[in-house]
């Protein structure tokens, strides 16, 4: 079995400069030259056996203490470390690293704790970006977060488009109904529409000028991708020019774009601002009453509203949410002081998380924010199902809501005691950045806050939010 040999070059000066002695010194105090300490101390050398015993002899030390053990677990760390993707690339060889860990331990360690630093900065942020909607750490927004914060900035109303739309829909000669009006506007154009019995909602040919459309869709969704298409085509040079003018960072962030403004024709398209915002005016913002009469869906029309911030012509500033099963927020629009965590879930006190629970029902709530300002909020399911057996159902749930000062516009707030301060429940935005301390629905602790953990005491949470 061959003999492992010892470099222990540290030890040496670690020994040497304990004890206040030169090079020239030390190698005498060991029996050795000085170019022979010199080597030993860079690990060009072994240790040798008579210099083990002088230094236990003569310094005291424990021979123990010259073992390779906490070097090798220092390479090891190494070789973990550099195992991480952020070092991409060729790894060093081992050689390397047990020379590094050997000669320079000192600056391995730190560089150990570099790393560990990195990785809890890297996790924090990672909960962050969960907390605050981001789909990953990186320091420059993916496309889909690039067209959101375009929608988001343009207060969700993009005036060109939401005109174009409007006297789209209201020109001289058309009927009034959205419907009739796109498959006149295709036919037209030299397109041919087709319905299918086809999970897909819309498929469109560009070499036949074949619009096919699921049959199994309801009605509201089959004009809405009429209206679509009507963008698509008849809409190009506005839609691009819009683009234009948004200057995207990558190609991906302007198709998503593109196919954002398309959906945003169709909803002006198929609710035309000014009949709209009549009509809400008119009904005290009744979703059933302008779903029924202008042939769309709820959700179209929750979301339609959140859109009426025309200059000159406004309407109420709604905030407009759509949540999953698992309270992942899909959409989120609010022109109220109310904003949403960019990517994850809402406040589980709210009450669109509940709306799951009574299908079919519409669920009012008086709610409070940590600033004090008071909303009363709508929610309702909403579900999508796929118009066969065993296709699967899709299940949502929406919000629509405002400040309490627009209550008197609304039919759901007639019968509410908006007067009484117990009746607004406390709701928050997301956890981590939710400054309410004695939330008993809290998952996560807020960022930034010191916590008081007391092993002798568990109230609702094992800590306490100072």
């Amino acid at each position: 079995m061959a003999i492992q040999k010892l470099y222990a070059g540290v030890k040496l000066r670690e020994t040497r400069t304990r004890a206040g002695l030169t090079q020239k010194d030390f190698a005498a105090r060991l029996g050795v030259s000085l170019p022979y300490l010199n080597q030993m101390e860079n690990n060009n050398r072994p240790v040798s056996t008579s210099v083990v015993l002088a230094l236990a002899s003569e310094f005291g030390l424990d021979v123990t203490e010259l073992s390779s053990g906490d070097g090798e677990r220092l390479v090891s760390d190494l070789r973990e470390a550099l195992a991480d993707p952020i070092f991409a690339g060729k790894a060093p060889p081992t050689a390397d690293l047990r020379l590094t860990a050997s000669n320079a331990p000192g600056l391995a360690h730190a560089f150990l704790a570099l790393h560990q630093s990195y990785r809890q900065v890297h996790e924090r942020l990672a909960s962050l970006d969960e907390a605050l909607g981001r789909e990953d750490a990186r320091a420059t927004p993916s496309p889909w977060e690039e067209v959101r914060d375009f929608f988001h900035y343009c207060d969700n109303y993009i005036d060109a488009v939401d005109r174009a739309a409007e006297h789209f829909a209201t020109r001289k000669g058309t009927t009034g109904d959205a419907r009739t009006t796109a498959m006149a506007a295709l036919s037209n154009a030299g397109l041919s529409v087709v319905f299918d019995d086809d999970d897909r909602l819309r498929a469109y040919d560009p070499a036949s000028k074949t619009l096919q459309l699921s049959a199994r869709a309801a009605p509201e969704t089959q004009t809405f991708q009429l209206l679509l298409q009507v963008a698509l085509t008849r809409q190009d040079a506005l839609l691009e020019a819009t683009l234009d003018l948004a200057r995207f960072h990558s190609a991906a962030a302007r198709d998503i774009a593109k196919i954002g403004l398309a959906n945003y024709f169709a909803g002006a398209a198929l609710l035309p601002y000014g009949r709209f915002l009549k009509k809400a005016q008119a009904c005290r913002h009744d979703l059933e009453v302008l779903a029924g009469h202008f042939g769309a869906s709820i959700e179209q029309v929750a979301h339609r509203l959140s859109t009426l911030q025309r200059p000159g012509a406004k309407g109420i500033p709604f905030f407009f949410v759509r949540v999953d099963q698992a309270g992942t927020i899909t959409k989120r629009h609010s022109a109220t002081r109310l904003q949403f965590a960019r990517f994850g879930g809402a406040c589980p006190l709210w009450n669109v998380h509940r709306a799951f629970e009574t299908p079919g029902r519409f669920l009012r709530q008086l709610a409070e924010t940590p600033d004090g300002v008071r909303y009363i909020s709508l929610a309702r399911d909403i579900s999508k199902p796929a118009g066969r057996f065993g296709a699967p159902v899709r299940r949502y749930a929406i919000s629509l809501g405002c400040e309490l000062r627009h209550a008197p516009a609304l039919v759901y707030a007639d019968g509410m005691d908006i007067n009484r301060a117990e009746a607004f429940e406390p709701i928050g935005i997301s956890c981590r950045i939710c400054e309410r301390r004695d939330c008993h629905q809290r998952s996560v602790p807020p960022l930034e806050r010191q916590l008081v953990v007391d092993p002798h005491l568990r109230d609702v949470l094992p800590y306490r939010v100072e």
